[in-house]
């Protein structure tokens, strides 16, 4: 494992050793478990009987510096006036400090930082920060940011791994606090691969030291959904079951207080269904199973949950969970009030709440910093690669077959065919599925910029070919048919879509096959029509499906595809391909892709 600016050398001194703190720095002793502090009776009227102290919480930053959106060349908006970034959680952050008083508060993130802009793809594939040709790379945007703001730790999310291994390890190599991660393991030896928690030390006038053990847990899903890149080098247990292991651990060291930043779900529901034996989602179970935590910083699912309680089925004592929104929209602030009984501190009271990142102004250090780079990145999303006959929009996708996304089935089938051309499946039919990543992406009619492209395609997948049946097909299509609301009397397009939850990167077209969606059935029994080449699909028949590897690795529980054998996989991210098409291509026209291959109906009938 390689080793960062502070030196974090594994379990025990990434608890703290020689590592600066809120408060000061952690003395040796902190490495060993000793706390000198404890060692002497202040409950004899001789030292402080309370104290209090703040954890600030980010989560899913996703490489979001300022508020800015390079899709779309300007400052983020969205319906409810959000903005994003993290010049502007800093100052929050600042604000915090100044009401709390700077020694008595921390600052720890719950993961996905590395990855979901262009600013952040730019530094892992443009300009690595890996290097090339034995040159150093630059320092990540993030880093920047994040090592200026003081962080004191953060968990991995499962988009850290999107770049690789070797990605992820240069950027843990440039932050000055550890990535944390403890069931994120070595998958020969089975040991942590990255430092499972830290320790920090709160300097508290005329008393002992409160030390605050801080745990990191990761996705077990990371381990289908960038196989690709952990296969036989990591390996991700459960939450609940490594909490189990640490928490105990962090309590014998003689931490005060144990807060856990889980890159993992509140509600203990799986994307992946049955393919790993361990929950997505695991947090409040992490909470109710796991004795000794007293607070959890949640993340991965994109929502705002300002406090939850939930206790502990074996103490009955509560735990309080928060999440703060994703990309730096919001910054979650626990308070914990601590109590000097029986020659050590006890937790008396923790609430939480979230603060609004549109409240405040961005931080003037943060943008002096990053400006540079973020400067670099509009240039390069702003080059012309080619032009469009006219214009695209994603609009409409998520209940009509439309032009933009058969550009992706087309882009995505030719590439797989040209790749299969001399193998003994070139004779196969070639099927593709795509997704509305985005219902704002737009391909203007004129010219076309790399921002116009990427923004189409948000997410750093890349394409695979598989083998499936023509009635796995069919049962796949039905599945994603799940999708709509069952909907038997007047249709309004803004209410049909997202059933039980499910998003829109969840909802699958599949272009080569035309078929129909019957929205007044119930799910299961949604799918008719199915035609291949003018006539009804052969069950028996053999294609090929361009699918990316997501999908293609058990995310969203798509049925046969991941058990499906694999003919042909690429590593360049599809946003590349698509934007090497256009750059080929030079014009993009639509008649030569766009046709009507799905629709929805209603009993039969058409609904659009």
């Amino acid at each position: 494992m390689p080793l960062n600016r502070r030196t974090f050398l594994g379990t025990t001194a990434a608890a703290g050793a020689g590592v600066a703190v809120a408060g000061g720095v952690a003395s040796p002793a902190a490495a060993e478990g000793r706390d000198p502090g404890h060692g002497h009776d202040h409950g004899q009227g001789r030292g402080p009987k309370r104290y209090a102290f703040s954890v600030m919480g980010t989560t899913d930053l996703h490489g979001h510096v300022f508020n800015w959106d390079y899709f779309t060349d300007k400052e983020y908006d969205d319906a409810a006036h959000n903005d994003v970034g993290l010049a502007k959680i800093s100052t929050l952050v600042d604000a915090v400090r100044k009401e709390k008083g700077r020694h008595n508060t921390l600052l720890i993130d719950a993961g996905d930082i590395i990855q979901g802009t262009q600013l952040s793809y730019y530094y892992a594939r443009v300009e690595p920060i890996t290097g090339s040709g034995g040159r150093r790379g630059p320092e990540h945007p993030m880093a920047l940011a994040m090592n200026h703001m003081r962080y004191d730790a953060a968990a991995l999310g499962n988009h850290e791994f999107n770049y690789g291994i070797p990605t992820l390890r240069a950027f843990q190599e440039q932050l000055d606090f550890p990535l944390l991660g403890a069931n994120a393991l070595d998958a020969k030896t089975l040991k942590p691969a990255f430092p499972p928690y830290a320790v920090r030390r709160l300097r508290v006038p005329h008393g002992p030291d409160v030390k605050v053990g801080i745990l990191g847990l990761t996705n077990p899903g990371i381990a289908i959904w960038d196989k690709a890149n952990v296969q036989g080098k990591m390996t991700f247990p459960g939450l609940v079951e490594q909490a189990k292991i640490y928490v105990p651990k962090l309590r014998a060291l003689g931490c005060d207080v144990v807060i856990c930043t889980d890159h993992s779900g509140l509600d203990g529901g799986t994307s992946y269904g049955d393919a790993l034996p361990y929950p997505e989602n695991a947090s409040s179970l992490v909470a109710e199973q796991v004795p000794g935590i007293d607070a959890i910083l949640v993340g991965h699912t994109h929502k705002e949950v300002a406090s939850r309680t939930v206790v502990n089925k074996e103490t009955g004592k509560s735990v309080v969970l928060s999440e703060p929104y994703m990309w730096g929209m919001r910054l979650s602030v626990f308070d914990f009030e601590l109590e000097f009984s029986r020659g050590r501190w006890q937790v008396v009271s923790v609430t939480a709440e979230v603060r609004n990142a549109n409240a405040v102004a961005e931080d003037p250090v943060v943008k002096r910093l990053v400006k540079a780079e973020h400067d670099k990145v509009v240039a390069y999303v702003n080059q012309v690669v080619g032009t469009n006959a006219a214009e695209m929009r994603s609009t409409e996708a998520p209940y009509k077959d439309v032009p933009i996304i058969d550009l992706i089935n087309r882009i995505q089938s030719e590439t797989v065919k040209a790749a299969l051309a001399s193998s003994e499946y070139a004779a196969l039919p070639v099927l593709s599925q795509a997704a509305c990543f985005s219902r704002s992406a737009v391909i203007p009619a004129g010219k076309v910029t790399i921002r116009d492209v990427a923004g189409l395609y948000v997410y750093e997948n890349t394409l695979e070919a598989r083998l499936l049946t023509g009635a796995q097909v069919r049962a796949y299509l039905e599945f994603s048919a799940n999708y709509y609301v069952q909907t038997t009397g007047a249709v309004d397009p803004a209410k049909i879509t997202n059933a039980n939850g499910t998003p829109d990167y969840n909802y699958d077209v599949v272009s080569g096959v035309s078929y129909e969606i019957d929205i007044a059935k119930p799910a299961g029994s949604r799918v008719s029509k199915v035609m291949f080449d003018g006539k009804p699909l052969d069950d028996s028949a053999r294609f090929v499906l361009a699918v990316n590897n997501y999908r293609a690795n058990g995310g969203g529980n798509f049925p046969g595809v991941a058990a499906a054998k694999q003919l042909w996989a690429n590593s360049d991210e599809i946003r590349n391909t698509m934007i090497a098409w256009v750059k080929a291509k030079g014009v993009i026209d639509q008649k030569e892709f766009a046709s009507v291959e799905w629709k929805l109906t209603q009993n039969g009938v058409p609904v659009f």
